[in-house]
């Protein structure tokens, strides 16, 4: 093997900390050698692809291959292009051919004064026309464990000398390899730490107390005891309700009365997510992967490994995204944008959403095998308007919530404000009673609680009625929607469209931003007027 170069290939790929980026320099530094008509690198790992592998008959043990990495070559030909790794040879068994035994026994091979028809070769015609005349692979070990194979293919006879230098190559190129991933593993660890501080951080700033689920109603006792029954189990969850129900509550109770209570409950807003970022937000990326990829990130399956991932409105999720997510469900396990690594991961999933996904089924718009495994064990929370038993005990939470939180006295609340709160019909549900109680204790200065009219608007109409409306009053559901459309679109005509940050529509309503974000897109509402 005629190369000079080796060296300074050796002192680059030792730089490198992106596995990707090492594994590159190996097999481009080699390529640039004399003589050399390709070079490849493949490195221990799970069995990915064995249903359509070809050399499945042959495969003794389909939990772990040799995975093509890395691969650059020189040749005749324009039409070769040598650094695909999706070819007939990206993956070896454990065992099976050279490859295979060099990987499984950790022992070299070296093979010079190839003719061309040898028997063990697979494509004679392709060695004959790159006139290959000797074949050579290395193991890659680092501290007695083989990683992978390193082979090359030489238009010349090689000898000891020049395997020797192969084999110290090899033992150098296995270090920068084992190093790589050391490294991603410690940048992993690190994102890992920073990501479950900012939920930390998070769960401190916006902590209100709402952990524990309050009331008595019928409904409720419902939900708490089918969250009773789940909660041990890793069966997947599908919390369903309107928005401002309490689903994020639900999912909560399920995972800190589970088995994996000591791990992450991570969470994603699947409709705040830009549907070009769901892969990288879901699975993460490899650094340069993509413009803007400064540095390695773990997506949120890697963050929620052991424990359990929160799809919070899951019916955003994109088609084509939707597939992807059915296959690490079904498959538990992820691959990086712009990574050659497969992880296994065990993650339990809870979604949630206030969409119909039977309806969305049938539209075409969401698709029916991953709605069957979202939703093994499905819970339904009801309105606040058919828990009207629940709206004194919640009222009264939120008051001494909001006063400790305020430092000062909580106001006193009368039967007639109960009596005010239990008839009016909630259509933001739990959030909008938080908001309206936290109002009123602000303007309340000392005295007995009191609420404005739902719609903020200080008139004799709005006050009679909100205290003419009778507990049974009951809306259809189209008849909610109408309501709930007209409530956004005056909300978004009062903040001039805006919808985000101080004086928005979300604001006025008492809603997170991103979910009034998706209940104007489901509701088709053009801004400032219903769609």
């Amino acid at each position: 093997m005629d190369c000079t170069k080796l060296p300074q290939v050796m002192v680059s790929m030792a730089h490198n900390r992106s596995l990707p980026e090492v594994l590159r320099a190996i097999v481009n530094g080699i390529a640039e050698c004399r003589n050399i008509v390709l070079a490849r690198i493949w490195l221990i790992e799970s069995g990915d692809i064995c249903t359509t592998c070809r050399m499945r008959a042959e495969c003794p043990d389909q939990t772990r291959c040799l995975h093509l990495v890395a691969s650059a070559g020189n040749s005749g030909d324009a039409k070769v292009k040598y650094a695909r790794l999706d070819g007939g040879f990206r993956r070896f068994p454990l065992g099976v051919r050279k490859i295979g035994r060099v990987g499984k026994s950790g022992e070299p091979l070296l093979l010079p004064g190839i003719r061309g028809d040898e028997e063990w070769i697979a494509d004679p015609k392709w060695m004959r026309r790159e006139k290959v005349k000797t074949f050579a692979a290395q193991p890659l070990v680092f501290r007695g464990e083989v990683l992978g194979v390193l082979a090359i293919f030489d238009t010349t006879e090689l000898g000891q000398n020049d395997f020797d230098w192969l084999r110290v190559f090899a033992d150098h190129a296995a270090v920068s390899i084992a190093n790589a991933r050391a490294f991603e593993e410690i940048e992993f660890l690190k994102a890992r730490l920073e990501e479950e501080n900012n939920y930390l951080r998070e769960e401190v700033t916006t902590a209100l107390g709402t952990h524990d689920i309050i009331g008595s109603s019928p409904g409720l006792k419902k939900v708490l005891q089918q969250i009773h029954l789940v909660a041990p189990t890793d069966a997947a969850v599908l919390v369903t309700g309107e928005s401002g129900t309490g689903k994020e509550l639900v999912a909560r109770a399920i995972h800190e009365n589970s088995p994996r209570k000591d791990r992450a409950l991570i969470k994603v807003n699947c409709g705040a997510v830009p549907e070009t970022l769901f892969e990288s937000e879901f699975f993460g990326h490899m650094r340069g992967s993509f413009t803007g990829a400064m540095k390695d990130k773990p997506g949120r399956f890697e963050l929620a490994d052991s424990g359990t991932l929160f799809l919070d409105e899951i019916g955003e999720v994109p088609l084509p995204m939707q597939a992807k997510l059915l296959r690490v469900l079904q498959e538990q396990e992820i691959e990086r944008i712009g990574d050659t690594r497969t992880r296994k991961i065990n993650v339990r999933i809870i979604a949630a959403t206030n969409r119909d996904l039977k309806k969305e089924v049938q539209a075409g718009r969401f698709r029916q095998d991953l709605f069957y495994r979202l939703s093994v064990f499905p819970i339904e929370i009801p309105p606040l308007r058919e828990r009207r038993d629940d709206i004194a005990p919640l009222a009264a939470h939120f008051v001494k919530q909001a006063a400790r939180r305020m430092n000062r006295p909580a106001p006193r609340v009368t039967q007639a404000t109960l009596t005010q709160l239990a008839a009016h019909e909630w259509p933001g549900n739990i959030r909008e009673l938080q908001n309206a109680v936290e109002r009123a204790v602000i303007l309340s200065q000392g005295g007995p609680l009191r609420f404005e009219p739902p719609e903020g608007k200080d008139n004799e109409t709005s006050r009679t009625q909100n205290a003419t409306t009778p507990f049974s009053t009951m809306l259809t559901r189209d008849e909610h929607k109408r309501q709930e459309r007209a409530s956004i679109a005056a909300a978004l005509k009062q903040s001039g469209g805006k919808v985000f940050g101080a004086d928005g529509a979300a604001e006025l309503l008492g809603m997170k931003p991103t979910t009034l974000a998706s209940r104007i897109k489901a509701l088709k509402i053009v801004r400032g007027r219903p769609g």
